[in-house]
């Protein structure tokens, strides 16, 4: 697979994904991205401009992804609408980018006969409890409980369809929360993370309790790629790196990283049906396929996070007063 079209790949996820290919693979690579507010063109600065090349367009445009389509050995499919306060808001751009665009792609590798990886979340199978031993593995039922994880549910329904009824060379997975480089600053680790350097205080939704399973964006990277070479068609799998944590103490572990107290965050109105838990099993990925993830250890790669962001204060500054302004309107 050496001409990959990578879908949504100046976004946060697809971004990192690209330049993880860059470093580990000779792969020439197509973005296709709408850009939209969560995706920017300066994600893929400063790499080879012979091996990397976007297409600024709409998944859901057959027009444009058909021909895109038709050159490439493989689509990694990330493009999506990802945000779940805005899909509380206004869940029909989910509609169209998650399901009508996953279409769209569907259609498009069925014609050409091109290999397709299909890029989900671990929100499709809604949430478990607190004090629940159990993860979510291949097996768990789905239970989306927004528009945001009902979309990606349909989406990966249609992927499993298309492979059973038309023999469409699929796999899927589904990630738990990411965190990394280039994620919008719309996003809980971060918003946390800028508020601190700007000298405020970071924000907490209710009690801070709830629980992610967090996973560094390189390590998303390589569990793709794995999947893209070694994934049985037809078969899905749970990326996964052994991270959870509270919202707690992720504020906590951002404060402690700059030396302020750990108490030094404010409270602020709960998101609409906030899930409680996210856990990923991630055996069958490690087992049949032999991946392991690199940062093991949260706080290592979290502290490498803080220090991108205080180092590119030029890539997330301008979104920064009105992506604060859009939280203080809603009492967040």
């Amino acid at each position: 697979m050496d001409r990959l079209l990578v879908t949504g790949g100046a976004g946060f996820i697809g971004s990192n994904f690209v330049h993880y290919l860059m470093a580990h693979t000779d792969a020439r690579v197509t973005v296709l991205d709408k850009l939209t507010y969560a995706s920017t063109k300066e994600s893929l600065e400063g790499l080879p401009e012979d091996r990397v090349k976007l297409v600024v367009g709409d998944i859901a445009d057959a027009a444009v992804v058909d021909p895109l389509v038709a050159e490439h050995d493989a689509v990694v499919h990330y493009a999506a609408e990802s945000h779940n306060d805005n899909s509380l808001h206004d869940p029909s751009p989910f509609i169209q980018t998650n399901i009508m665009g996953t279409f769209v792609i569907l259609e498009a590798v069925r014609k050409h006969g091109v290999r397709l990886h299909h890029i989900s979340t671990d929100e499709v199978y809604g949430d478990l409890e607190l004090d629940d031993p159990k993860r979510f593995t291949e097996d768990t039922p789905y239970n989306p409980s927004s528009p945001y994880s009902a979309s990606k549910a349909g989406s990966d329904h249609l992927v499993r369809a298309w492979v059973r009824s038309f023999g469409v060379q699929a796999t899927v997975s589904n990630c738990s929360n990411n965190y990394g480089p280039w994620q919008h600053i719309e996003k809980f680790i971060p918003r946390q993370i800028t508020e601190v350097i700007d000298g405020r205080r970071p924000k907490l939704y209710g009690s801070g309790e709830n629980v992610r399973d967090w996973i560094h964006a390189d390590d998303h990277s390589s569990a793709v790629w794995t999947i893209l070479n070694k994934g049985a068609i037809g078969e899905t799998y749970l990326i996964g790196a052994d991270g959870e944590r509270s919202n707690l103490e992720v504020v906590q572990q951002i404060l402690k990283h700059f030396g302020r107290p750990e108490d030094d965050f404010d409270h602020v109105n709960d998101r609409a049906g906030h899930d409680l838990r996210y856990a990923i099993e991630s055996g069958k990925l490690r087992s049949e396929l032999g991946w392991e993830p690199k940062f093991q250890d949260f706080e290592d790669g979290l502290g490498r996070t803080i220090e991108w962001y205080q180092e590119h204060q030029d890539w997330w500054r301008p979104a920064k007063d009105a992506t604060e302004a859009a939280y203080a309107a809603k009492g967040q």
